[in-house]
């Protein structure tokens, strides 16, 4: 009696079910396309920004017609200069909004305990927060740019009465139209960082939005006292994300180049720091 010859399997590829960065990058990107939160946020973010933008120029424009209204000895020739600023001025807002998502992106996850399931389908957890890092930031960069081109068509036609209307090659405004995306891409890494170091969304955002907004207050405060506050106020995130999308340099200012070092300085650190974090602490 013959035996029949058991089937030959088909040889299994090297590469399957093994775990690739850009497997992780996908699998992130499937986690915040599909959370409803993060394309409200997204959609409020855009839509305030613009909407803020708007309102500024509205404001120049009333203070150009007005000139009782603005300071004394009037706006002058720098109404032009205050209108070149339109684009990038709903940056506190979104930073803000963006702060806040970054830091739930991360956060909920400690929150709801998902990070155990991502942990375990990627043991070196290292690729797992650089990609979710990566997607947050990509996203930020776009909506940022997005924003501001878009607050620039919208404040043209409110301009455009007073004769402050402008275009896209006047003097630092496409570098600033772009570096909105930027600064938000950066709030973003320094979000997602802050959250996997803190392992809560509240302390996380609490955290973020202090050293955004509340920082700068107190050392405005205190900036009388010493001049080294004054010196220290300079490397703020807030100071350095004003530098980046400046249209023009302020006297003792960082200019662009040198504010978006000192950004980027801020997220690197923060982002090794959850490197290192979370490739030792338990989840």
């Amino acid at each position: 009696m013959s035996t029949a010859a058991p089937a030959a399997q088909e040889p299994r590829s090297s590469g399957a079910g093994r775990v690739t960065f850009a497997r992780v990058l996908r699998s992130e990107m499937i986690k915040t396309a599909t959370v409803p939160s993060t394309v409200i946020l997204l959609a409020v973010s855009f839509a305030v920004m613009v909407g803020l933008g708007a309102l500024v120029a509205w404001g120049t424009v009333q203070l150009v017609n007005d000139p009782a209204a603005g300071p004394p000895g009037g706006l002058g020739a720098s109404a032009q200069s205050l209108a070149y600023d339109i684009p990038a001025s709903g940056l506190p807002f979104g930073q803000l909004l963006i702060a806040a998502l970054a830091v739930v992106l991360i956060g909920s996850e400690y929150t709801t305990g998902m990070i155990r399931s991502t942990m375990v389908a990627v043991p070196t957890r290292t690729p797992a927060l650089l990609a979710k890092t990566l997607v947050t930031a990509v996203i930020s960069f776009i909506l940022g740019v997005l924003a501001a081109f878009a607050t620039y068509l919208a404040a043209q036609p409110i301009l455009s009465g007073s004769d402050l209307d402008f275009g896209l090659d006047a003097d630092g405004v496409l570098p600033s139209i772009i570096n909105t995306g930027t600064v938000l891409a950066l709030i973003a890494v320094m979000g997602v960082a802050i959250g996997a170091l803190l392992r809560s969304t509240a302390g996380g955002v609490v955290t973020l939005v202090g050293a955004l907004f509340v920082l700068p207050i107190i050392t405005g405060l205190l900036s009388g006292l010493a001049d080294w506050v004054v010196d220290a106020e300079r490397f703020l995130p807030s100071s350095a994300s004003a530098a980046l999308v400046a249209t023009r340099v302020q006297p003792e200012a960082f200019n662009q180049a040198e504010g978006g070092l000192i950004l980027a300085g801020w997220a690197v650190v923060l982002l090794a720091a959850a490197v290192v974090v979370i490739k030792k602490r338990d989840v």
